[in-house]
């Protein structure tokens, strides 16, 4: 097993980190998973658009397959779910949340899911952007 060199990028694209800031501890290159959920997320045309509730792994590569936004409801009730590639976030360090590169009305035009309906994990389309 190797040990991974921190000061290379990983392979595959990630999301982009904006506003890099130095900390004692880890972060912004290398967070644990739940750190990141509940974060804010705001749509490409500046509209908070909901937050992080998960993160999803491809548990045969290793990579995070794609992050699950959460929007509308109240208290986790009526929540819509979106999968958003993992490549179409942009990390704000310094105003810790994310961005995603969608306009906020294209994410309330599409349908999403609901936390007890989720889409089938093996198909590839929920980690890839669409057209």
């Amino acid at each position: 097993m190797t040990t991974p060199d921190p000061r290379m990028p990983p392979s595959g694209t990630g999301a982009k980190i904006v506003g890099s800031t130095v900390s004692a501890g880890p972060g912004p290159e290398v967070m644990a998973a739940t750190t990141l959920n509940g974060n804010k997320v705001m749509s490409s045309d500046g509209e908070h658009v909901g937050k992080i509730s998960d993160i999803m792994l491809d548990v045969r590569s290793g990579r995070i397959a794609y992050a699950v936004l959460s929007t509308g409801g109240f208290l986790g009730i009526g929540d819509t779910l979106h999968a958003v590639p993992w490549s179409a976030l942009t990390l704000d360090a310094i105003d810790r949340c994310f961005v995603v590169d969608i306009p906020a009305q294209r994410l309330k035009d599409e349908p999403g899911f609901d936390k007890d309906h989720w889409p089938s994990m093996a198909d590839e389309k929920w980690g890839h952007p669409g057209p």
